[in-house]
């Protein structure tokens, strides 16, 4: 025999928003970490910009894998939409940005260059994410429900 179990609408909500969240979050890091170094580095240490500003957009990497993975299988429609856009969005970004990144980072000689491409991420990718953000904020969510598999237990 099958139970039912009952995704709160609050959940898909959370689920819609979570990966746009989370990019923002870690592009604002990795901008105000590249602003810091600047801030920071000498003459003598000018790649201290680059090296701080890289760790929150590659643990991110690594993490929204898991993320965009895990709501990918969600039981409501509406949360895999929000979910898969956003992940086009990043993953489209920011394999654009490993082609041309270079390429505009050794035209404008280093510190102009990263900041061009940062900026370009953080302009593609945060307007679009916030505004998803509020569209899934403003969303009638409702409850799903689904039949719930017995566990390992019989339970």
């Amino acid at each position: 025999m099958n139970a039912q179990r009952v995704i709160p609408a609050g959940a898909s909500r959370r689920a819609a928003q979570l990966f746009n969240i989370f990019t923002v979050i870690a592009l604002l890091l990795s901008i105000t970490a590249l602003a810091l170094g600047k801030l920071l580095a000498s003459q003598h240490v000018g790649f201290l910009p680059f090296v701080l500003s890289l760790p929150p957009l590659m643990i991110w990497l690594g993490g929204s894998i898991f993320v965009y993975a895990s709501i990918a299988h969600h039981p409501n429609p509406r949360a895999v939409h929000f979910n898969r856009w956003a992940g086009y969005r990043f993953y489209g970004v920011m394999g654009s940005l490993v082609v041309i990144g270079p390429a505009i980072y050794g035209l404008l000689n280093g510190w102009r260059g990263l900041m061009l491409v940062f900026g370009l991420a953080f302009l593609i990718i945060v307007p679009w994410a916030v505004v998803d953000i509020v569209r899934a904020a403003r969303e009638p969510w409702t409850d799903v429900t689904i039949d719930a598999e017995p566990g390992p237990g019989g339970t």
